[in-house]
């Protein structure tokens, strides 16, 4: 009995790191994800959303290096300008699994979410 502790530890822990994977696909609680636009393009590029739900991407254009000064994701008719360090966000709610590309306006940069 004196080690009672070690199981709650062990739970707290696998519990973290659960979350830590939720964040890491880009999916919060909420429906909420962060995406900025960085020299590199899209970051992250890819974010794991469930079907059904609200998504709001919040995307944040921090450089001026990059033709991605504007957000479009075709499939769900969606068209954003993105000025510079100001956050855009832009709500929908996916109905389908599958594949939701997004890309500049250039079509030069994209992304991608995973609806599940």
């Amino acid at each position: 009995m004196k080690h009672v502790w070690r199981p709650a530890l062990a739970a707290l822990a696998v519990a973290g790191l659960a979350l830590a994977g939720c964040a890491a696909s880009g999916g919060k609680a909420d429906g909420t994800v962060a995406i900025s636009v960085t020299e590199k393009g899209f970051v992250p590029a890819e974010v794991t959303v469930d079907r059904g739900k609200p998504v709001t991407l919040v995307v944040t254009r921090k450089t001026e290096h990059t033709c991605a000064k504007e957000f479009v994701m075709a499939a769900e008719h969606i068209e954003e300008k993105l000025p510079l360090n100001q956050a855009v966000a832009i709500t929908f709610t996916p109905d389908e699994p599958g594949e939701i590309r997004f890309a500049c306006g250039m079509d030069m940069v994209s992304g991608k979410v995973i609806v599940r």
